[in-house]
């Protein structure tokens, strides 16, 4: 007997998704619980890869809201290690970011779905609906990353040079690319100065880089900024 035919789906009055947030925000992570009232069941929370990896094991729930930087790896990470042993659970990627890289990034770890953080929590409920039913859902304007990376003739060639880089490091480079000061990436980032300093350094190792200018020149070409 097919369970998936004898079942109704979320969308059409079965049960409410159960879901696990996973944001390195503690407020952010209350904040979201509050925006989707009823119409999910939160049944657990983590602020970093490792507890995510934990709680997702612990609570099996429908969906996973994802944000896109978390320590210890990103939610590339929590999406390789998850998929590869519990290949049901759906993802739905939430961040501030709305650059390329992240997008494509994460969908092709396994995410179904990649919504801003600018999203209301009625919008939110719905697309965790849609996504825990199966569908894709991506805010308008990401629809299109998505698209062009997977298209046959557009898809990007992977970047070694990038892939070096995490998902943190990755953020702290556009911005400096941007110009901004390192107070001002610390402010943006909910970062300390001297974290902006150290993923900086780390940057400049990685890529074989040796200041700021050609640091910028460097992700300019690549179409980060």
């Amino acid at each position: 007997m097919d369970d998936d035919k004898s079942s109704p789906s979320f969308s059409e009055g079965g049960a409410v998704p159960r879901v696990v947030i996973v944001d390195d925000h503690r407020l952010f992570r209350s904040g979201v619980r509050g925006e989707l009232g009823d119409a999910v069941e939160v049944v657990g929370e983590a602020g970093d890869v490792d507890g995510a990896v934990h709680v997702i094991a612990e609570k099996q729930p429908d969906l996973v809201l994802l944000d896109v930087h978390l320590p210890g790896g990103g939610g590339v990470e929590v999406l390789r290690r998850v998929l590869a042993r519990q290949p049901q659970v759906r993802f739905l990627a939430l961040s501030v970011s709305d650059a390329a890289e992240d997008v494509i990034g994460i969908v092709r770890g396994g995410a179904r779905g990649y919504v801003t953080k600018t999203i209301s929590g009625r919008e939110l409920a719905d697309a965790i609906v849609r996504v825990a039913d199966g569908d894709a859902v991506f805010s308008p304007r990401l629809a299109g990353f998505v698209l062009d990376a997977f298209s046959a003739t557009d898809a990007p060639p992977v970047d070694p040079e990038l892939d070096r880089l995490t998902q943190r490091e990755r953020e702290v480079l556009r911005h400096i690319a941007r110009g901004y000061a390192y107070k001002e990436v610390g402010k943006e980032l909910f970062i300390s100065v001297k974290t902006v300093e150290t993923h900086v350094s780390s940057v400049l190792r990685k890529l074989q880089l040796s200041n700021r200018h050609e640091l910028s020149r460097w992700a300019t070409a690549r179409r980060l900024v």
